[in-house]
């Protein structure tokens, strides 16, 4: 109430306030709110002091990734006869005086790239590459004679012979880890390392994935050129139209199924389709060469002696140190097979690829390759 004869208030006018006196505001304030408050503030404190698993969750550190090694040309190349027909190229550089490394490409008969020199360290390396019978710079091109994986391994014992290298590290993905493997169990004394990338075991399962049904339903816009090559009345088989044209007379026919085949591999070997790598693929003379020994192989199933013969012989290279990678999203050799080759060498070094297709070239393969050429290059 108010008392008599007191000045009334003006409108737009408050009371001075008393030094330290609580605002109006903070007076009225609900004691709710200030409850909110309290909570919120010991939320951001819970936050704050969050184990560091927990708070990974809302915030991925960023990771470097290793990249490729600069471009270097090699300081040696040459030819090296193996039989009365073949002649292979190799080359070699990095540090003549370095640790021996031969890398052994993919296909079979796609040759191998400039940029194989760069998965190794070339201050430390003596980088070995050659391209396999019937393929890339060896001769004569695309010949399906006195070629079969074992020819490739006793090629491999010559060059290593003929560069006077008494062990080296084996470097080899997707038909190159074949090679590779088949190599290693042959020869498990000459070889220091091992490093493997998508794995192919040439199982029937994984050749019918590739060629008959599977990646099919992954990639049908690429699939129908494959598809359309061939009759409906021989689509059955794919595998055995095909090489029937291949290995045909009809040179027009050979080199139409060749392109088919070959951009079929090359569309599905990256995460995101590389353009430029199914343009290659497509080139004729590389198209002829690697279909056509691609397609022999794999009618003899890798010219082995059981579908499981590279696991079998685990035992002869489980003591070497070695280092698979697997893209988890790898289209050409499903992550069953390394997952296969894992199981029975749980010794090895797995590196699966969260974020990578089938390619050598992608970056967190590149990564995990690279990475594992430095471990092993001070052993």
């Amino acid at each position: 109430m108010k008392k008599k004869g007191a000045p009334a208030k003006r409108k737009g006018t408050s009371k001075p306030k008393a030094k330290g006196a609580p605002t109006r505001s903070a007076a009225a304030r609900p004691k709710s709110l200030a409850k909110q408050r309290s909570i919120s503030a010991a939320r951001s404190t819970s936050r704050a002091r969050a184990p560091a698993h927990v708070a990974a969750k809302s915030a991925v550190p960023v990771v470097q990734r290793r990249e490729l090694y600069p471009p270097i040309e090699p300081y040696r190349q040459g030819y090296l006869r193996v039989s009365e027909l073949h002649e292979i190229y190799y080359e070699e550089s990095g540090n003549p005086l370095g640790k021996p490394a031969i890398f052994l490409h993919g296909g079979p008969g796609a040759g191998s790239d400039k940029r194989a020199r760069q998965f190794f360290d070339p201050q430390h390396y003596r980088i070995v590459v050659f391209d396999q019978r019937g393929c890339g710079r060896s001769r004569p091109s695309a010949s399906l004679v006195e070629n079969t994986t074992w020819h490739l391994v006793a090629d491999i014992e010559r060059l290593r012979k003929h560069l006077n290298i008494e062990r080296w590290l084996v470097f080899g993905g997707s038909w190159g880890s074949t090679l590779g493997l088949a190599y290693s169990e042959a020869h498990p004394e000459r070889v220091t390392e091992i490093v493997l990338r998508g794995i192919f075991l040439v199982r029937y399962s994984e050749i019918r994935w590739l060629y008959q049904h599977g990646a099919s339903e992954i990639f049908p816009d690429y699939w129908e050129a494959y598809r359309d090559v061939i009759p409906e009345e021989e689509r059955d088989d794919y595998l055995n139209a095909y090489y029937q044209r291949l290995t045909g007379l009809d040179q027009r026919t050979a080199l139409a199924a060749a392109r088919a085949w070959s951009v079929w591999e090359a569309s599905t070997s990256f995460l995101y389709s590389n353009h430029d790598n199914i343009k290659k693929w497509g080139e004729d003379q590389f198209a002829l060469a690697v279909a056509r020994i691609e397609c022999h192989y794999f009618v003899n199933r890798g010219f082995l002696r059981s579908e499981t013969q590279l696991l079998d012989d685990v035992a002869r290279i489980r003591h070497i140190p070695t280092t698979i990678v697997q893209g988890r999203y790898d289209i050409v050799c499903p992550t069953a097979s390394a997952w296969d080759l894992h199981k029975v060498w749980p010794e090895a070094d797995f590196r699966l690829v969260p974020d990578a297709g089938h390619s050598a070239f992608e970056a967190g393969n590149i990564n995990e390759l690279v990475s594992a050429t430095d471990r092993y290059r001070s052993r």
